[in-house]
């Protein structure tokens, strides 16, 4: 079985919308169930264990994840950065949750971290060329202050639970092995809470609005990441809180098209102008003139390039090109003097001013046998 051929979702047996508790409970019960040392000699379970490892790898982590919703498994082939190999950081997790303190387990559970946060933020083109700082306001759950994120009612604390002397586990026997579970009376707390905080019931948190300060900096794009680490949503019971994590969205410009570090704008010429030659002023983001000069006779669709008149390079030094490309236009509105010289102009072609014209007429002679 190959992770690259089935769904990662599909693999775990969680639906798309599933949160990061829930995908890690899922990989563990899997995990548990296919590692090798369970299964010795058995090369399915060893592929399966090895495919729900890299799904599992994917999904858990907030950035590969959005990657993998947006564009599937080619957001990791040909040069999308490789496939996500598979992070075995939770192997010892199950390893002591199969055979318990004989892989150096014991102890109580450790408190679970906060889920992180995903924040979509729509900033301007221009905001993306020069920075911004800027303000956001979420509500998430934060430590509740009454409680201290204890969970217990001011006053009181939690007591040590009865059931697993503290351990937050309790064992069970199956077999040859030993199985260690979360406890069911404290859910691996290690403690059970009698008499309850009522600002929080107990969670050691509570939602609330949070206003956070963002620094956006010059050059970012569509897609680009930027990480509050410990803003997130805050662990139960006094737990480490979890990330924010603020993915940049840019505006459509009126003007300007962005490819990467380049800028593209399209600008009407006269066609005086580019039968003649001449110049033409226009301005980049940062309201600095830029002049670029027109050789005579170019055509419709040409393109000129101001060097370092771009984007900012985002995290290092310079800035991108900016592309012009020319758009000849036909006069809709003649005077009477003008129209005389046109037709005076018209009198004096002789086919030698526009060749590629002349040669396309050419060959349609040639083609119908003239």
């Amino acid at each position: 079985m190959s992770a690259t051929e089935i769904d990662f979702y599909e693999l775990l047996g969680v639906s798309r919308d599933a949160d990061g508790a829930v995908i890690k409970s899922a990989y563990r019960k899997l995990a548990m169930k296919h590692h090798p040392d369970r299964n010795p000699g058995c090369s399915e379970s060893e592929a399966k264990f090895k495919a729900i490892s890299v799904a599992y790898d994917c999904l858990k982590d907030p950035q590969k994840r959005a990657a993998y919703d947006r564009y599937g498994h080619a957001a990791f082939q040909q040069g999308g950065g490789g496939h996500p190999g598979a992070d075995f950081g939770d192997i010892g997790d199950i390893f002591e949750t199969i055979f318990g303190q004989a892989f150096g387990g014991g102890g109580r559970s450790q408190a679970r971290r906060g889920a992180d946060l995903r924040y979509d933020m729509q900033i301007s083109l221009e905001d993306a060329f020069h920075g911004k700082d800027t303000q956001i306001e979420i509500e998430v759950s934060q430590s509740c202050d009454d409680c201290h994120g204890t969970g217990a009612r001011p006053g009181t604390r939690a007591r040590t639970c009865n059931l697993c002397s503290g351990m937050g586990k309790v064992r069970a026997k199956q077999g040859f092995f030993v199985v260690e579970r979360p406890c069911p009376n404290c859910h691996g707390q290690g403690e059970v809470i009698a008499d309850p905080c009522r600002s929080c019931g107990g969670e050691g948190r509570i939602d609330l609005p949070q206003k956070l300060d963002v620094e956006i900096p010059p050059g970012v794009d569509t897609g680009t990441r930027i990480r509050l680490s410990g803003k997130g949503e805050a662990g139960p019971r006094g737990a480490p809180p979890g990330d924010l994590y603020i993915f940049l969205h840019i505006q459509p410009h009126a003007i300007f098209e962005r490819e990467g570090t380049t800028l593209v704008t399209r600008a009407p010429i006269s066609f005086t102008k580019a039968a003649l030659g001449g110049e033409i002023e226009i301005a980049d983001l940062a309201g600095k003139p830029v002049t670029l000069s027109i050789p005579a006779g170019i055509q419709s669709g040409r393109q000129l390039r101001q060097r370092g008149a771009g984007m900012p390079v985002l995290q290092g030094r310079g800035r991108g090109d900016l592309v012009v490309e020319l758009l000849v236009e036909t006069p809709t509105k003649l005077t009477k003097e003008q129209r005389s010289l046109l037709e005076q102009f018209r009198d004096t072609e002789t086919g030698d001013e526009c060749p590629e014209s002349r040669g396309f007429f050419d060959k349609i002679k040639e083609a119908l046998g003239g």
